[in-house]
């Protein structure tokens, strides 16, 4: 469609696994008009800049992250023909060289932005997450960051920045009554880090009447059982917590900073309160052998979460595990494409990477083989109805992952 446009500027986002693809859009654009600026946005390689604008040579910026602080300056900097160096946040091409500007400072008052201009879009019928149930879906961020240190994330120990609940309401309020909106997902890495604002969230969905029923994702040990009350009354319908390991020692090795203990009440009280749970789970942290594989597997066959993604552990570049991995490394790999979560690189001393990928699909054996995980959500559907739809979109979506893909996709 670039070519029934004029434009002087395209952004777009790219990732580490699809990052060839992506850059077609790059190479496309250069091809059609030469002089307009290709600008890429990726969070998972912002410490390896360099490395992305070698490897393609039709981006001319990477904007590294602040996006929502960056893009404004950077795009009437080009408009206005000024200086890139002054623009904190991206790396750039200057002079057959390529330079890169300082971090840039995250906004002080993320109330301050406006609403996204969703009247620019073509409606909300096309947009879901996994299953087209529960239409017209939209996507939210509530806050960003996360100040944990989990080894392995690539926004581990960064500031916590949040909007107001004032705020949030606002624009879920806008969005039902323009566009009907029913569901809506949480993006916000940890939704439930301030207790009183989502109290706040649920409790105002509940009084007005919103209609919306919404999903979030959170750490363990960031919820309680009058909370998850609270937030089902409020439309909540699904939860999603990192677990990684059943196994203490490896949530200890990998800075985790939660416990067994934790993550088995925090699905116990959602269930109880008629949450759904979707638990992620990491083979191949520092540490794993068989021993706390199997701590690990016995650890499902107790928790039987509604849905579960079962990972191999991935170096991202910027985070202490690839440091770990790396450090007697002068030349880390640049071929990024392969670090799938269901692909493993690397090993552990006592597994290795054939191994830590066997773990993971005998954990998706584990948890839907288990018939006491089919009586549960079968009574789940019987008591709530409504979640029929979603529910069989997303059966038959794991067993078409599980028969033909290998468990590869995300469901």
């Amino acid at each position: 469609r670039l070519q029934y446009v004029s434009y002087d500027a395209l952004i777009f986002r790219f990732t580490p696994t699809t990052f060839d693809w992506d850059m077609k859009t790059a190479k496309l654009s250069k091809s059609l008009y030469s002089q307009a600026k290709t600008i890429g946005i990726c969070y998972t390689l912002r410490t390896v800049s360099e490395d992305v604008l070698v490897r393609e040579p039709s981006l001319d910026i990477y904007l590294r992250h602040e996006y929502e602080v960056v893009t404004p300056q950077l795009i009437d900097a080009l408009a206005g023909g000024s200086n890139l160096a002054q623009i904190s946040g991206i790396s750039h091409r200057q002079d057959n060289s390529i330079s890169h500007n300082p971090d840039a400072q995250p906004i002080a008052d993320y109330d301050s932005l406006p609403m996204p201009v969703y009247d620019l879009l073509p409606g909300f019928k096309n947009y879901f997450i996994n299953t087209p149930a529960g239409k017209p879906f939209t996507i939210m961020y509530t806050s960003k960051g996360c100040p944990y240190g989990c080894i392995f994330c690539t926004v581990a120990k960064t500031k916590w920045k949040k909007r107001s609940a004032e705020n949030i309401l606002a624009e879920l309020r806008y969005l039902k009554q323009n566009y009907g909106i029913k569901t809506v997902s949480f993006f916000d890495e940890t939704f439930t880090i301030d207790r009183k604002r989502v109290t706040r969230i649920a409790s105002e969905i509940a009084e007005a009447d919103l209609g919306i029923k919404w999903y979030c994702n959170t750490r363990v040990e960031l919820v309680d059982e009058e909370l998850l009350k609270i937030m089902y009354k409020g439309g909540c319908r699904g939860i999603s917590y990192g677990i990684e390991s059943g196994s203490q020692q490896i949530l200890d090795n990998a800075r985790k900073g939660s416990t067994v203990e934790q993550a088995k009440n925090a699905v116990k009280w959602a269930k109880k309160a008629g949450v759904k749970t979707y638990c992620s789970f990491i083979f191949g942290l520092p540490g794993e052998t068989p021993e706390t594989v199997r701590e690990t597997l016995s650890f499902i066959k107790r928790l039987r979460p509604t849905g579960a993604q079962f990972n191999v552990a991935v170096p991202y570049p910027g985070t202490e595990l690839y440091n770990i991995v790396y450090k007697d490394t002068t030349q880390p790999p640049t071929n990024w494409d392969n670090l799938y979560q269901h692909h493993s690189v690397i090993g552990t001393q006592a597994l290795s990477p054939h191994e830590l990928e066997h773990a993971r699909l005998s954990a998706y054996r584990t948890l839907y083989f288990d018939p006491r995980w089919w009586f549960e959500n079968i009574g789940h559907v019987v008591r709530h109805p409504e979640d029929f739809d979603l529910a069989s979109r997303y059966v038959l979506k794991v067993i078409d992952n599980y028969l033909f893909h290998k468990m590869k996709h995300g469901h």
